[in-house]
């Protein structure tokens, strides 16, 4: 039996909005796998575009940025960031309108919160930050 910190931690979000009637659904909150499985993340997409673009991110820790990993369209094959390439891995479905995140040989460091987003992202909220006070 593998210890707690044996046990990758996989979080992701539930569905981001980009545009309009345009949208993306990670189907599955929580997912949790052993080291050396294989993981793939499920992310569906909504689309008008004909040529969407679709990409994944990783935030390590809430005061962390997310982290680009990858990109794919439907047409051409997208790019990686270096950090990444060889063991997360993607393709574009188009025809089940998925971009599935499939992250080989996990790692105990792979624990994070990933995010699958459609291409041009718009982020909303308050364009100053506020404390809430304690």
């Amino acid at each position: 039996m593998r210890s707690c910190l044996e046990t990758l931690l996989i979080l992701f979000a539930t569905c981001l909005e980009c545009r309009g009637q345009d949208s993306v659904n990670q189907p599955k909150s929580f997912q949790s796998y052993e080291e050396d499985d294989a993981v793939t993340l499920d992310c569906k997409y909504n689309t008008t575009s004909q040529n969407p673009t679709l990409l994944w991110y990783r935030q390590n820790s809430h005061d962390s940025p997310p982290k680009y990993i990858l990109r794919r369209h439907k047409f051409g094959d997208g790019d990686e960031a270096i950090e990444f390439k060889g063991r997360f891995h993607s393709r574009h479905d188009s025809t089940s309108r998925s971009v599935p995140l499939t992250i080989q040989n996990p790692r105990v460091s792979d624990s994070a919160l990933y995010y699958c987003a459609l291409q041009p992202t718009v982020t909303t909220g308050y364009s100053v930050l506020e404390q809430k006070p304690t």
